[in-house]
């Protein structure tokens, strides 16, 4: 995919989303059941789209929460539902839209205060801490579409583990709301929102204090308040703004929190590298603002809308590729955490960097690769055979200082404070730490293409099979293995990973947008990157 000219700049006016109209046509577009693009669809993490293109309007939210609420009966689960939201425009009026079903249905709904917003991490806490000390369950939803455009909306469940909710769910779920939606929502019980607000079902909570307080038990915030180090913490217009000033009043911290007010359109964004407004915080464009200001800071991060990623600015070298700060994350936290059992694994996706395994083989600890999807994690760290679960998408989280669960969903919260922790207890920016890391392992250079596919492409791409590759060498090397599901689990990868000596791709459709995904990396220089990536975009073609 070329780079866009705007890549890297300030959005331009001319391409700020229409707020009124967002939300006028969430309520006035009736989708089309016949058509694909306009059903409800789960993903990797829920149903995402668009008001403007009739795949997220009110009579998807609906059904949606009339069929999680049918799934709750059916499952036995009783107990309270954690329900957040973030600031992507859409996801106000979904969130009234949902709560006037879910208390209708009897569900007792705990809400930010004010109808504030709340991050996904920080309803899985909610999720887990109540959950522990009880036999009535709780779950939740979160309405977000997490990074995407201003002008998307989205919703996930979450089940009792606090996780994502995997595929018995989210397929039972996608079909019961589909099949309400073919049936005019006749079946979907509604009250009106003055009488949702006026309910004992609807409950304004405080999910601040509980979290903030909680944070001492997976990170040594003593340790960052004694160091003084100065922090910049851009809150990028998303569901933590007010967490970060909590924090920093909390904890005593040195750290300027800023982008902490409302603005849907985003217009403080840079342009993402295809010129559209994508709040990425792993993206070197969508980030150019906050690299810009580097040198001011000891160490500066950002977090997409939902808070679940993280995007780590250092003086040392910018912003960090999300493997290399998971690879000095992993090596850093299996050093620092003492009471952590010593035979505890690694969880990493498959298109995550091999460093992570060069780390680990070097900790003694072992890998436990995955596909694509934080829900494959949700087991290892709730019965703590995995200390840290990572995503290369910027996405991970890790154990309680005493080797229990924090959160079963990303956290960028405390992946961010990580890296202030790590600085402040070594004294050296987790950028320094990652050059110390490939002085030793080798200096991998690794890349993810985007290109558009259609429906019936992402198809395709996702029911490969290893007979679907006729090469026997890559970028010169001999295949040494063409997987399409994980080594770590035997779970379908959804698109296939081809792996010679020193390098590897893997191709797979995005689970939340209309295109496909070529990850390479190289352990040798940036001219064998570019040859597995030619080879593996001429598999492509051919595929087509």
């Amino acid at each position: 995919m070329a780079l866009h000219p705007d890549a890297g700049k300030l959005a331009p006016k001319s391409i700020l989303v229409n707020i009124p109209r967002l939300i006028s046509e969430y309520y006035t577009k009736i989708p089309d059941t016949k058509n694909p693009t306009q059903r409800i669809a789960f993903g990797t993490s829920g149903h995402r789209g668009s008001s403007l293109l009739g795949s997220f309007n009110e009579n998807h939210i609906l059904a949606v929460t009339q069929a999680v609420c049918d799934y709750r009966r059916e499952a036995g689960i009783t107990g309270i539902l954690f329900m957040g939201m973030d600031t992507h425009a859409l996801s106000y009026p979904a969130q009234l839209s949902a709560l006037q079903v879910l208390c209708a249905n009897g569900v007792s709904v705990y809400i930010a205060k004010d109808l504030a917003y709340t991050p996904t991490p920080v309803i899985s806490h909610a999720i887990l801490t109540h959950n522990k000390n009880s036999d009535v369950l709780c779950d939740g939803i979160v309405i977000t579409p997490s990074h995407n455009p201003p002008s998307d909306g989205g919703f996930k469940y979450n089940p009792p583990h606090g996780g994502p909710a995997d595929t018995d769910v989210t397929d039972w779920t996608e079909k019961r709301a589909n099949a309400l939606m073919e049936n005019g929502l006749q079946e979907v019980k509604k009250i009106t929102l003055d009488e949702a607000f006026a309910s004992a079902y609807f409950v304004e909570y405080d999910y601040v204090t509980p979290y903030v307080d909680d944070l001492q038990n997976v990170i040594d915030m003593e340790a960052i308040a004694k160091s003084g180090i100065f922090i910049g913490a851009d809150a990028m217009g998303g569901s933590g703004m007010a967490y970060y000033s909590a924090i920093k009043e909390r904890y005593g911290l040195n750290m300027e929190v800023f982008n902490d007010t409302l603005d849907s359109t985003f217009s403080f964004m840079h342009c993402d590298k295809d010129g559209k407004i994508r709040m990425d915080c792993s993206s070197s464009y969508a980030m150019a603002g906050l690299v810009a200001m580097k040198e001011k800071y000891d160490i500066a991060f950002g977090n997409d809308t939902d808070f679940d990623r993280h995007g780590i600015v250092t003086k040392s070298v910018g912003l960090m590729n999300p493997n290399h700060y998971l690879s000095v994350a992993i090596n850093y936290l299996a050093q620092n955490r003492p009471l952590w059992k010593s035979n505890l694994g690694i969880g990493k996706t498959l298109v995550s960097s091999s460093m992570i395994d060069r780390v680990a083989d070097a900790l003694g600890k072992k890998v436990i690769e995955v596909p694509v999807g934080f829900k494959w994690f949700v087991e290892g760290l709730t019965n703590g055979t995995v200390f840290f679960g990572g995503e290369e998408s910027a996405g991970a989280s890790f154990l309680r200082k005493d080797g229990s669960v924090w959160s079963t969903d990303k956290d960028g919260i405390i992946m961010t404070l990580l890296s202030a922790e790590i600085l402040a207890t070594t004294g050296r920016d987790p950028g320094v730490h990652y050059l110390e890391l490939t002085q030793k392992f080798g200096a991998p250079i690794y890349a993810r293409i985007d290109a558009p596919a259609t429906l019936e492409q992402a198809k395709k791409l996702k029911n490969l099979n290893a007979l679907d590759i006729k090469a026997t060498t890559l970028a010169g090397e001999t295949i040494e293995a063409i997987l399409t599901h994980a080594s770590g689990n035997g779970a379908a990868i959804g698109g296939l990973k081809v792996v010679a000596k020193n390098g590897w791709f893997a191709l797979r459709p995005s689970g939340t947008e209309p295109i496909y995904k070529i990850y390479a990396e190289s352990f040798i220089d940036e001219a064998h990157l570019n040859q597995i990536q030619d080879e593996a975009q001429e598999i492509v073609s051919a595929l087509f």
